[in-house]
C-alpha cells in the first residue's frame, strides 16, 4: 500500500502496516507471499529478518547479444522491487532470479 508494506501474522492473522522507512533495505526483498520474521520491542519494528535468499522477477535489463560469450560478463537488472543487480548475460525481462539478501548478489535462476 504506497508506502507502507502490510504484514500479515500467520497464526493470529492480524494485519501490521510498517512503512518502507523503518524496514531500510529489507524492502528491496520483500515480496507478495514472503515469510519474514519482524523484530518487535514496545510494539514497535526494530528489524527484519529475511531468508538467506529470496526469489524475485526481472523487469528490466538489456538483452543479451549473440555471441557475446565473455566468461563472467554481467549486466545490471532492474527486478520487480526496484532492486538493482548484476547478472549473468544470459538473464533476460521476466526471468525469476534468485538474490541473496545478506550481499545483494545474483545466485541463479529460479
Amino acid at each position: 500500500e504506497s508506502d507502507h508494506y502490510v504484514f500479515m501474522d500467520n497464526v493470529s492473522y492480524d494485519q501490521l502496516n510498517v512503512d518502507a522507512e523503518t524496514l531500510g533495505n529489507a524492502a528491496n526483498y520483500l515480496s507478495e507471499g514472503n515469510s519474514v520474521v519482524l523484530q518487535m520491542y514496545n510494539e514497535q519494528v526494530v528489524g527484519v529478518d529475511l531468508p538467506a535468499a529470496v526469489e524475485l522477477d526481472v523487469t528490466e535489463t538489456e538483452p543479451g547479444v549473440q555471441g557475446d560469450r565473455v566468461s563472467g560478463a554481467r549486466k545490471p537488472a532492474t527486478l520487480s522491487t526496484g532492486l538493482v543487480v548484476q547478472v549473468p548475460l544470459f538473464v533476460n525481462p521476466g526471468d525469476r532470479i534468485k538474490v541473496d539478501t545478506r550481499s545483494g548478489e545474483y545466485i541463479t535462476r529460479a
